[in-house]
């Protein structure tokens, strides 16, 4: 394996930022300092003016094998993930088939050995009969537990109120929803299907999916939390009503319900759809100007605890068929860091709170095993970000193997140059080194 000095960069780490040299050995963080000298054998990569900073864990995204690989497969989605300086990712289990079972979740995990460029955990999802197969997940290899309490892909719908409180009070692994109330979205579907048909206008995405649907499922999901003493997260919190349901009072070591928000709820309002159209429908939907700095206002304060992407890549042409026909999603794991450096130029965040919420927040809140933070004796997956470079993302440079960007036209003044994974350095200036693989994610549970 080859060693690394990273030369007198930024780097972030723990609400601080200083200067120093950075040293690589074995795939660790070998030693942080002031100065460190190079040895014969040594790589050196100088990152003056640059930030050093552990690389994203992304807590959701869909990359979509088995089963929907003409979307995206484990190889194709990590390799942008790289590219984007996110060095971990966990994945959902709406694949197919379900990853319901411990040999189809397992199936997974072999794919991932041989394809994935970062490293890699994936949920175990839960349905309305499965839960022998959910209480064999184990804790120390498995992220977490999923449930969809919104439509999804196949059979993970889980509606069964029965079912919901038998998984909540029969684990103490982490359950991860995602939450939107599925009476009320078919209500208001059907009412404007009744007025368009299937070319609704996708301007009525966020009043069909609303808020309403959001707040109900989001608060009876913590509501039973807390009647049972489950370990909740909900995942891609949408509405600044939801946020009113989550606590800044106590450390997030300590906290039993957590949340997430994506980038594109913080980047994207309504009045984007206009122009974007079905290239910015995701499920739950893109809302409110109102929404978006309620979202903004409790990441800031600690309501809300991690970023994540919620990556889920479909094809042009899926995503250019009427409204009603046209899924949910799109993908961003290579721009997500590069999107919130720009809102840290225009004032809206903090680098270190940035590196809180991608990096050392998911490493809390999973329990990740040595990673997530700039230490020594901590597995080295580190990204180096430009904050000094002017590009515009395009069809020609996105790396999505569904080949476009809901972003496709922004101007970034930032970039990622460099990506270290297990101390190996896959990302180089726009080149993959595609010899080194991720590893699997544990847990320290």
């Amino acid at each position: 394996m080859n060693n690394y000095v990273i030369k007198n960069g930024k780097i972030v780490n723990e609400g601080d930022i200083f200067v120093g040299d950075l040293l690589i050995q074995d795939g660790m963080i070998a030693k942080i300092a002031n100065h460190i000298e190079v040895n014969e054998g040594t790589t050196v990569v100088d990152a003056a003016g640059n930030y050093v900073i552990p690389g994203m864990i992304d807590d959701q995204v869909h990359f979509r094998e088995p089963g929907l690989t003409h979307k995206g497969d484990i190889g194709t989605e990590s390799r942008a993930a790289i590219a984007g300086g996110i060095t971990s990712f966990i994945e959902q289990p709406n694949t197919v088939p379900n990853a319901v079972t411990q040999e189809i979740l397992e199936e997974k995990y072999q794919i991932a050995s041989t394809k994935s460029f970062a490293n890699y955990s994936f949920m175990m999802g839960g349905t309305n009969d499965n839960l022998k197969e959910v209480l064999k997940t184990n804790p120390c290899n498995v992220a977490g537990i999923k449930l969809f309490l919104g439509s999804s892909t196949g059979n993970m719908l889980v509606d069964n109120q029965e079912v919901l409180e038998k998984i909540f009070s029969s684990t103490s692994m982490l359950i991860a929803v995602h939450a939107e109330d599925e009476g009320t979205i078919r209500a208001n579907l059907a009412k404007y299907k009744e007025e368009f048909g299937e070319d609704i206008p996708v301007k009525y995405h966020p009043i069909i999916r609303s808020e309403e649907a959001c707040y109900i499922s989001s608060s009876k999901a913590i509501e039973l939390a807390k009647k049972t003493g489950a370990r909740l997260h909900v995942f891609h919190v949408s509405t600044a009503k939801e946020t009113e349901l989550f606590r800044n009072d106590i450390p997030l070591k300590d906290k039993k319900i957590t949340a997430e928000v994506c980038v594109h709820h913080l980047w994207f309002t309504d009045k984007d759809y206009d122009v974007k159209g079905n290239f910015i429908k995701w499920n739950p939907a893109v809302k409110t100007e109102e929404d978006k700095e309620g979202l903004w206002k409790a990441l800031l304060d600690d309501r809300i605890d991690v970023i994540a992407t919620d990556h889920a890549p479909h094809t042009l042409e899926e995503k250019s068929k009427a409204y009603a026909s046209a899924p949910s999603g799109g993908p961003l794991v290579q721009h997500a860091l590069v999107t919130l450096f720009e809102a840290h130029k225009q004032g809206r965040i903090s680098i270190e709170k940035i590196v809180e919420k991608t990096a050392h927040n998911p490493a809390i809140l999973f329990q990740v095993e040595k990673r997530g933070y700039i230490k020594e004796g901590y597995h080295a997956d580190i990204a180096i970000v430009d904050v000094n470079a002017d590009w515009e993302v395009s069809k020609e440079n996105v790396l999505y193997k569904c080949g476009w960007s809901p972003l496709e036209g922004q101007r970034f003044t930032s970039k990622i140059t460099h990506t270290f994974v297990n101390g190996y350095l896959v990302y180089n200036n726009g080149v993959i080194d595609e010899m080194h693989h991720g590893q699997r994610l544990l847990f320290e549970r």
